[in-house]
């Protein structure tokens, strides 16, 4: 049963209550929400003996601007319909009814990572390197399959119960590639701290190279706890990612120099036309150290 909350009620009807109710279906509270959508937890009663914590994305297009509906939420759809690896979010269900989109998703039960940065502190090295590991493969995969993510951040990575992590919301995900031809992209997307310096400079970009930026800065998080860029402004923040140094400090700190070296070779090598070869072979080699978790789903 849905809680008694004044915004929900905006969003979810006892009609919409009902209709899941009878797929099995049970909204619990808000975890999460956004300009369109919310993001609840979930049950789904397999049958009276079992049933399986989820989490329900709810959109709501009656609120949202043209632009979304036409662009932004058929890709992010699409994606979710495509995808299947075991270090993104999988989705068992999309419903829809009138204005409004039910996205069935595994449920995280450590929740993303910024949530575990603030409660845990700074990620262990080994357990750094299997993360980036786990990231890096998830990423590697979308981009085979011509998909750029444009919002990778602490808040989309989730953690699992068994401490693995899934890559989640793809609202601003698309296909990067037509005609055998790389497509360059010109809409600002992400948040500010994790936006590559081609994308603060607003010129168009490609996409996957502006995602393995993004993936420095998540590592650099989660070794420090804090973001290499602390800058409220696009022309500030750009200034010193353009810096040599600045750009040294975003690949964060590991024991051993062959490792940050190795990093740094990877993250240089990323910004040019051998960058996504460089991308696919990463995950096979990255992190070997001593893992602090099992890799169990």
């Amino acid at each position: 049963m849905c809680p008694a909350n004044d915004k929900l009620e905006l969003s979810i009807t006892q009609s919409d209550i009902a209709i899941l109710k009878e797929k099995g279906f049970i909204l619990e509270k808000i975890i999460g929400e956004g300009s369109y959508a919310k993001v609840f937890k979930a049950t789904h009663m397999v049958d009276d003996s079992r049933h399986t914590v989820m989490a329900c994305k709810v959109i709501d297009t009656a609120q949202a601007p043209r632009d979304y509906l036409t662009k932004f939420l058929p890709r992010e759809l699409d994606v979710l319909i495509r995808v299947n690896h075991p270090h993104i979010v999988h989705v068992s269900n999309i419903f829809q009814r009138r204005a409004k989109y039910f996205i069935f998703l595994r449920f995280a039960e450590n929740g993303d990572l910024l949530d575990f940065l603030t409660q845990n502190g700074a990620i262990p090295e080994s357990q750094c390197r299997l993360w980036m590991r786990q990231i890096l493969s998830g990423i590697n995969y979308i981009h085979t399959l011509n998909i750029a993510h444009r919002d990778l951040k602490c808040e989309n990575i989730l953690i699992t119960a068994n401490y693995n992590v899934k890559i989640t919301d793809f609202g601003f995900a698309r296909n990067v590639r037509q005609r055998d031809r790389d497509l360059l992209s010109e809409t600002y997307c992400g948040s500010l701290s994790y936006a590559a310096p081609e994308v603060l400079k607003g010129v168009p970009y490609l996409p996957k190279l502006a995602d393995m930026w993004s993936i420095g800065i998540i590592m650099y998080t989660m070794l420090n706890k804090a973001l290499p860029f602390n800058e409220t402004s696009v022309k500030k923040l750009y200034e010193k990612q353009a810096t040599e140094e600045s750009q040294k400090k975003e690949m964060g700190y590991f024991e051993e120099e062959s490792e940050v070296e190795r990093l740094a070779e990877l993250r240089r090598k990323g910004r040019g036309k051998e960058g996504l070869k460089i991308l696919k072979n990463t995950d096979s080699s990255f992190g070997k150290s001593q893992h602090l978790f099992d890799e169990k789903e």
